[in-house]
C-alpha cells in the first residue's frame, strides 16, 4: 500500500500555520510522515508550533515568516522552498472582517480580499504547476460554512470563501487527470483561538485535530465538512429551507456571536 508521504510527499506547506487549524494541519501532517514548512507572520508562534512537532514527529520543519496579504506572499514561499519537492499545500490563513460592512474599514475587507482570495490562487498557481508536472501531489483550502450563502455581518469573509470553495472544485476536476488533488473543506465552528474570542461554543464544534484528520482523510474528494453535525445541519439549509431562510438564520447567529459578553 502506497503510504501518504509517498503519495504526496516529501514535504508540505501550511499557510497560516501559527495556531489553530494550521498548527493541527501540521501535526497530522508531519505524523504522517511529511515533512514541514510552516508561513506565518509571527515568527514565536512558529517557533511554538515547531517545538509542538518535535514531540510528534522527527520530520524536518522550516519556519518562513510572511504577511500573507503581500501580492508577492506566494512567490517568497515558492522561492525559499525551491530546494525541496512540495507535495501538498495547505493554505489555512485568514482575515475574517466582523460586523455591519458599512461600519468596517475598506482597508480591512479588501486585507481580507487579498488573504483569503489571491493568497490560495498564488500558493495553489505556484506550488500546482510542478505537482501537476511530477503527476502527484494535492491542494488544500479551508473554506468554510459561511461559503453557501449570504453570511450577514461576515459578508466579505463568507464571500472569499465562496471563492475558495469553487476554486477547490474547479481545480479538482481540471487536476486530478494529473494526479493532483484539490479539496476544499468547508469547516463549521472549530475551537480556534480565534473562534473563541467571539463565542465560548456553537452547536457542533470541533477541535481542530479533528477537522485536519478528516480533512486529509477525504483527500480526492472535491469538496468535505467535517463533523456530523455540520453535514446534517448543510444539508438541511442548502437542500431543505428557502434561500433567504437559510440568510436569516446565518444572520441571527452572526448577531449571537457579536452581541456584548
Amino acid at each position: 500500500m502506497t503510504s501518504f508521504a509517498s503519495r504526496y510527499g516529501p514535504w508540505a506547506v501550511v499557510a497560516g500555520a501559527s495556531e489553530g487549524l494550521g498548527a493541527a494541519f501540521a501535526q497530522s501532517l508531519a505524523r504522517r510522515g511529511l515533512n514541514v514548512a510552516l508561513i506565518a507572520r509571527r515568527a514565536e508562534k512558529l517557533a511554538e508550533v515547531r517545538a509542538a512537532l518535535a514531540k510528534v514527529s522527527q520530520v524536518q520543519v522550516r519556519e518562513l515568516v510572511l504577511d500573507l496579504s503581500a501580492a508577492d506572499a506566494a512567490a517568497q514561499a515558492a522561492g525559499a522552498l525551491a530546494d525541496v519537492e512540495v507535495g501538498l499545500c495547505v493554505y489555512n490563513a485568514a482575515v475574517s472582517p466582523h460586523g455591519a460592512f458599512l461600519s468596517q474599514s475598506l482597508e480591512e475587507n479588501l486585507r481580507a480580499v487579498d488573504v483569503n482570495v489571491r493568497g490560495p490562487l498564488s500558493f495553489a498557481h505556484h506550488f500546482g504547476k510542478p505537482m501537476a508536472a511530477r503527476g502527484r501531489g494535492a491542494l488544500l483550502f479551508l473554506s468554510s460554512l459561511t461559503a453557501f450563502q449570504g453570511s450577514p455581518l461576515l459578508a466579505t469573509y463568507g464571500a472569499t470563501k465562496s471563492f475558495n470553495l469553487a476554486f477547490a472544485e474547479a481545480l479538482w476536476d481540471e487536476l486530478r487527470g494529473q494526479g493532483v488533488d484539490a479539496l476544499a473543506v468547508c469547516a463549521g465552528a472549530t475551537r480556534t483561538p480565534n473562534f473563541l474570542k467571539a463565542a465560548a461554543t456553537a452547536p457542533g464544534i470541533l477541535e481542530p485535530e479533528q477537522v485536519a484528520e478528516e480533512a486529509l482523510g477525504r483527500l480526492g474528494a472535491p469538496l468535505m465538512i467535517p463533523g456530523v453535525f455540520n453535514r446534517l445541519a448543510s444539508f438541511f439549509m442548502r437542500r431543505l429551507l428557502p434561500r433567504r431562510t437559510t440568510i436569516a438564520i446565518m444572520g441571527a447567529q452572526a448577531r449571537k456571536l457579536n452581541a456584548p459578553r
